[in-house]
């Protein structure tokens, strides 16, 4: 099996089929059976994440306190909606049909590298938001930032 590499640049076009199958771009696949966590991310896609990431951001989710009511509320919304995944011998992954609404995601889906990790989007939400003004209010924006995500 094929899974991604670990250096994301560029940006790439592909289709989702019928059943939420997406080829990973070839430049970024690698061959060890590596798990990849999928985050819906607030700006309105999903963000993948490679293993030196995930590590990162279990420490850092450890730090979040049982007693922090806000921080342990945006913990559980976004990874009730994440997942897990290692791409297919054809190098697809199959995208859950949580992060497919989240990001909005119909036929067409871009991925565009962010160097350590990298999102998928929907094109037309992608240009908007390189248009657009960024809301750090967002709170679940703060938490991953205070995550140093």
């Amino acid at each position: 099996m094929s899974t991604l590499s670990h250096i994301f640049v560029g940006e790439f076009s592909h289709q989702v089929d019928a059943k939420n199958r997406l080829f990973v771009p070839a430049k970024w696949r690698s061959d060890d059976e590596t798990n990849f966590l999928a985050l819906p991310n607030p700006i309105g896609c999903i963000t993948l994440y490679p293993p030196k990431m995930i590590a990162r951001l279990e420490e850092k989710v450890a730090e979040i306190s049982l007693g922090d009511i806000k921080g342990q509320k945006v913990l559980s919304k976004l990874f009730s909606q994440a997942d897990t995944f290692v791409c297919d011998k054809q190098g697809r992954i199959t995208l859950s049909e949580k992060l497919i609404i989240h990001a909005d995601i119909q036929k067409d889906a871009l991925w565009v590298g962010s160097y350590v990790t990298c999102n998928i989007w929907n094109p037309e939400r992608y240009s908007a938001y390189n248009t657009s003004s960024f809301d750090e209010n967002n709170e679940m924006s703060r938490l991953l930032q205070q995550l140093g995500l």
